[in-house]
């Protein structure tokens, strides 16, 4: 069975299998060993990224996120030394692929994170396909201008990783309107390093012509998010968050943000 088909077994997982993984997680040890461990399952997708790693030519969009297809796509690194694609599976099933230029500013913003905020760690999630398309379950993602980020955490105010090692069942994870787990409310979306990130991406972007057309959160985080430090900056800053969402849309945005890039024209 190839790891497409794994995948799509994975990600047609009911919720209580989500639940029953997330009560066998060793949250202190996830706390502790935040990063993949080294072993063969991370050697594989290591040669898997060498495998792919592509030439040098520039990528290329076509359509919109909508609706659009990937040429030349780029594929990111797994892991970094403060970041880590969060689901082993998803990135065997050629689902982390992306225009070069969004994954420079990826990497990039990354790279100012962890001068910014040495002891944080963090989490990228999907893509792209390999050439674009339609990428299951998702109605954007589909030119390489599509990003889902994980929701950093707090718990009691300290930095917080034991629910971010549940791979694809991190998109079942449910948080309340206030950003608070359902299960703990004790772990917080963390909104200000979020809100960090979000100015840290666009200033990236518009290094290399590009800037964030449009982040996608649930919609009762918007006056905690611009509540906080970064918040306000980054609710002055012209950044499009979005105004409405349908309700399963809005439903499905509480543990990670959706960014959409596009030309400055």
């Amino acid at each position: 069975m190839n790891f497409k088909v794994l995948y799509l077994i994975a990600i047609a997982l009911p919720l209580t299998a989500c639940l029953a993984q997330e009560n066998n997680v060793n949250e202190e040890k996830a706390e502790n060993s935040k990063s993949l461990n080294i072993n063969k399952d991370s050697l594989t997708v290591v040669e898997f990224y060498r495998a792919h790693m592509g030439n040098n030519q520039p990528s290329r969009s076509t359509g919109t996120v909508g609706k659009g297809t990937l040429i030349n796509g780029k594929l990111p690194p797994f892991y970094g030394p403060n970041f880590q694609y969060f689901d082993m599976n998803s990135y065997l099933s050629s689902r982390a692929f992306t225009h070069h230029i969004t994954r420079d500013i990826i990497l990039e913003a990354y790279q100012s994170l962890e001068k910014e905020l040495p002891s944080r760690y963090f989490y990228l999630m999907e893509l792209s396909s390999e050439e674009g398309g339609k990428l299951y379950p998702h109605k954007t993602h589909q030119n390489g201008l599509s990003v889902d980020f994980m929701m950093p955490k707090l718990k009691d105010g300290k930095d917080y990783y034991g629910l971010d090692t549940l791979g694809v069942n991190h998109y079942l994870l449910k948080f309340n309107d206030h950003g608070e787990y359902d299960k703990d409310p004790s772990i917080t979306i963390d909104f200000d390093v979020m809100a960090r990130h979000l100015l840290i991406l666009n200033d990236k972007a518009e290094e290399k012509g590009y800037k964030i057309a449009k982040v996608i959160i649930k919609i009762e985080y918007k006056d905690k998010l611009f509540a906080t430090e970064y918040g306000k900056k980054l609710k002055s800053s012209g950044i499009y968050l979005v105004q409405n969402l349908s309700p399963l849309v809005n439903s499905i945005h509480d543990e990670h943000y959706h960014v959409d890039f596009e030309k400055i024209k």
